[in-house]
């Protein structure tokens, strides 16, 4: 196994639980006392799923996907102090404009949480007239300031980069339409400022394997490694029950993320088990976030389940990297650099 290393800081607290000696598949393992978030957690909501988590000083933070019992989900503000016991805002993250003005969205989920250089960023799906990318910044978590649409609709699943690449912010995105997609691709834009983005590039399509053979999105945001930036994203494939989502993995080239060094060809995690088949949607693993220390190599990945829960799963890089690289499939829209 070649030694492969996480560059990033290292984690106080790590969460993690130890696997099974043997794998008979993919090196991921889910944590026994899941769901680490069950349904009805916060007055007038129903249901936490879809969320991002991250470390906060020595604690945790994470900005949550919470339905509101009325049916619309906005985002909501959680802590820990070992991300797996979470304390909840009761009212909904209050967004404000640069003048500081109220300027809530319409409704918001599937938020992502990402810090580049001394910002933290939220990303999110929204209303724009049609699904669009809402974004927001803060340094305290005290205040969210909106930033400007980064692109028009349709579009969903925006995760952004946690540093700049040549000197520009980098996004991934799957463009899409209003209703519930039977289609899509993953997509990476540039901006110098997050005002402005250009330089789209295509980065992956559906393949050929059934987990992911109708479309796939983004997840959780690129680790940075010395082997590339590893990617867990979510594949989707249609059965005559409905869809049924799946985590995958690939390794993106470092100065150059549009191209796919290494893409597993099976999943990472597939819905096996009673909350990820069983929810208000089933069969959903759905990634959104991970806690990854530098120094041991741990991984903790976080994923909506059944659109009703949060789920918790670990690895390590070595082996996830190993397993990437073993079972890779690239093909020429993978590796070409994305700009017909």
């Amino acid at each position: 196994m070649s030694e492969v290393k996480i560059i990033g800081d290292a984690v106080k607290n790590m969460p993690w639980q130890e696997g099974p000696a043997e794998f008979s598949g993919a090196p991921v393992w889910r944590y026994s006392e899941n769901p680490i978030i069950g349904r009805n957690p916060v007055k007038e909501v129903a249901r936490i799923f879809n969320s991002a988590v991250m470390p906060y000083g020595d604690e945790f933070i994470g900005v949550f996907r919470g339905e509101q019992t009325n049916g619309i989900p906005y985002i909501y503000l959680g802590r820990s102090k070992d991300a797996i016991h979470w304390n909840f805002d009761e009212n909904k993250i209050q967004f404000v404009d640069e003048e500081g003005k109220p300027f809530m969205p319409v409704y918001a989920y599937d938020p992502r949480l990402v810090k580049v250089e001394d910002t933290y960023y939220i990303i999110w799906c929204q209303d724009f007239y049609g699904a669009a990318i809402g974004m927001a910044k803060t340094k305290d978590f005290e205040t969210f300031v909106r930033v400007e649409n980064p692109f028009l609709p349709f579009n969903r699943n925006a995760v952004l980069f946690p540093r700049k690449i040549n000197g520009n912010f980098v996004m991934l995105s799957r463009p899409s339409d209003s209703g519930h997609t039977p289609f899509g691709d993953i997509f990476l834009s540039e901006s110098p400022d997050m005002l402005y983005w250009g330089k789209h590039r295509h980065v992956m399509s559906k393949s050929p394997e059934w987990w992911e053979s109708l479309k796939i999105g983004g997840g959780a945001a690129p680790i940075e490694t010395n082997e590339g930036w590893l990617l867990f994203y979510h594949g989707v494939s249609g059965t005559c029950n409905g869809y049924v989502y799946s985590i995958g993995g690939a390794i993106l080239d470092k100065e150059n993320p549009s191209i796919v060094k290494y893409r597993c060809q099976n999943f990472l995690l597939t819905p096996e088990e009673w909350y990820e088949e069983r929810g208000f949607v089933p069969n959903v693993t759905f990634p959104c976030a991970t806690i990854h220390d530098a120094e041991t190599g741990k991984i903790a990945i976080y994923y909506g389940a059944a659109d009703t829960y949060v789920g918790l799963a670990f690895t390590t890089v070595d082996l996830i990297v190993d397993y990437i690289k073993k079972n890779s499939v690239v093909r020429e829209s993978d590796t070409e650099i994305g700009r017909r």
